[in-house]
């Protein structure tokens, strides 16, 4: 969850209304997802240039190494699962997995997700 929403914020999501379109959920959710990412020094509010009333979401160099982190387990479990099955079939299951989650994002909102997330 945290690194959809740190993906979010870094292509332009830069406050929860944007945040909670950008993730399909509602901007209160998306403002719960960001206490917890501010909460973990994932990102930082900081004021906008041309509009110092207005906040913006930035990723902190924590957040960026949580994303370097994330993405160095996806490829160790891939070179994993490529020593199991060969390369030959990781298209495939790839593709089975895609199908699996489908293209559409992960409700955050949905009851017992922040549950599940915070006891990982």
């Amino acid at each position: 969850m945290h690194d959809f929403a740190l993906r979010a914020i870094l292509s332009g999501a830069d406050n929860a209304s944007e945040l909670g379109r950008r993730m399909l959920v509602t901007k209160q959710a998306a403002a719960k997802t960001i206490a917890v990412l501010e909460e973990r020094d994932y990102v930082a509010r900081e004021p906008d240039a041309t509009d110092g009333r207005r906040m913006r979401l930035q990723v902190t160099d924590h957040g960026f190494a949580m994303l370097r982190e994330g993405e160095a387990i996806f490829d160790e479990l891939r070179e994993r699962w490529e020593q199991q099955v060969g390369v030959g079939p990781l298209p495939e299951i790839e593709e089975t997995l895609q199908q699996l989650v489908g293209n559409s994002a992960v409700r955050l909102d949905a009851p017992g997700w922040m549950a599940r997330d915070l006891g990982s």
